[in-house]
């Protein structure tokens, strides 16, 4: 017998295992977001260089290339629960790590790349197995409002931790570091109370066929091939976020304070955004709410790049948060409803390799755009290059721009509610 879902968005938190899941991603997520204003704003007063900040994005993302398609194949294989708590576990590692450098007044940069290394592989594991996982944790006329509470919940911790990394810095480093620690600490101990109900267990052999399962899926379905491949490409261009230390310093001549502030804003854009979708979900023309987004996140980066004023650049990442969450929104839905359980860690992990490119690649590309055109041309560049992106995907991917309702959702609803 179906359920009718809650009008209430925060009514799902009455599942426990959510709740637990909710919590450790909320603690996870807001300790990492303090350690990244830490490592950016160090690791440019140490060698005001633009292209280290490049480096930053290129040392998580590279282990995460290699690693990512073997570990959605092992999220279908075993518990998502237990890895996306070991991998707690190494990131705590890696914040001990990176508390133990500042510590010492490391006054060299390559030890921290390393320790992010570490931290890419970590989160190579843990990320499809996060996404995958959610689906189960509650039932599915609740999935849609689970989705939009997390990412807003997710963002939440965004918005606070750059804010609360900036002004923890005003005591150094080791303070930053060391409060994030006890934070991962707390999230591997809720991860583990999580219990989350039986999987659909993948129990072929690890061969190439089997690990590229998830690949061959995505590029069968043009809708999830076309929605994960638009992230990819416009934030591929569009990241600027890992500027952000070199124009607070240089353009907008603000401290790390400053600059948590900064790192705040695309977050509180997309938290409130998410908060709307909780109560509101989109189920009307989800085409144009997707491309519609991806372009206001264009726009401000055109924007953020062309002023100098403080105000201005935080009302911007502010839009470029909100515009991003839509398109986030948007994407995670179409791929777990027609993505079969079996395979949803396959698939989670092809999209986490889109997702992956598109932030600390781009974050790698950022650096390199800017230390060969300048800073501020370089941040021009990536907002153009967006805009122009998602003009050619609405030509690439017209099922996708014309789409009135998220396909086989009725279906499936109906088919899990019986």
């Amino acid at each position: 017998m179906s359920q009718t879902p809650s009008s209430n968005g925060f009514a799902v938190l009455r599942h426990r295992n959510f709740s637990f899941y909710l919590s450790a991603r909320i603690l996870g997520t807001l300790a990492v977001q303090m350690q990244n204003v830490a490592v950016g704003w160090q690791v440019y007063a140490t060698t005001h260089n633009l292209f280290y900040l490049g480096m930053i994005g290129l040392a998580q993302f590279a282990p995460f290339l290699l690693l990512i398609l073997p570990s959605g194949h092992v999220a279908d294989r075993y518990n998502r629960r237990n890895i996306v708590a070991a991998c707690l576990a190494l990131q705590l590692l890696v914040g001990l790590l990176l508390l133990t450098f500042a510590a010492t007044h490391l006054q060299v940069v390559w030890p921290i790349f390393a320790a992010l290394v570490l931290f890419g592989s970590a989160r190579a594991f843990m990320q499809p197995a996060t996404q995958a996982m959610l689906v189960n944790l509650v039932p599915p006329q609740d999935f849609s409002r689970a989705v939009a509470l997390s990412s807003s919940s997710s963002h939440v911790a965004i918005i606070l931790g750059p804010t609360l990394g900036g002004l923890l810095y005003i005591y150094g480093a080791v303070t930053v570091y060391t409060v994030a620690s006890v934070l991962l600490l707390a999230a591997t101990c809720l991860m583990v109370a999580t219990k989350a109900p039986p999987q659909a267990s993948h129990r072929e052999p690890a061969t190439w066929h089997s690990v590229l399962e998830g690949l061959r899926f995505v590029m069968s379905r043009p809708v999830v091939l076309g929605a994960i491949s638009l992230d990819l490409f416009a934030v591929l261009f569009g990241g600027a976020t890992a500027l952000l230390p070199a124009l607070a310093h240089d353009v907008l001549h603000v401290g790390p304070t400053g600059l948590g502030l900064l790192r705040t804003a695309p977050g509180a854009g997309a938290a409130l955004c998410s908060i709307g979708l909780a109560f509101f979900p989109i189920t009307r023309r989800v085409g144009a709410w997707m491309f519609g987004g991806v372009a206001v996140f264009g726009v401000g980066t055109v924007i953020l790049g062309s002023t100098s004023m403080f105000a201005v650049a935080l009302a911007c990442l502010l839009l470029m948060g909100a515009g991003d969450m839509i398109s986030v929104y948007v994407r995670h839905l179409l791929v777990q409803y027609e993505t079969p359980d079996a395979i949803r860690g396959r698939v989670s992990a092809v999209n986490s390799v889109f997702i992956g490119a598109s932030n600390e690649l781009g974050e790698f590309e950022s650096g390199v755009t800017a230390g060969w055109m300048g800073l501020t041309r370089a941040v021009i560049f990536g907002g153009a290059a967006t805009l122009v992106v998602t003009g050619v995907w609405m030509k690439l991917f017209p099922v996708l721009s014309t789409m009135d309702r998220f396909p086989h959702h009725d279906k499936e609803l109906a088919e899990r509610s019986k």
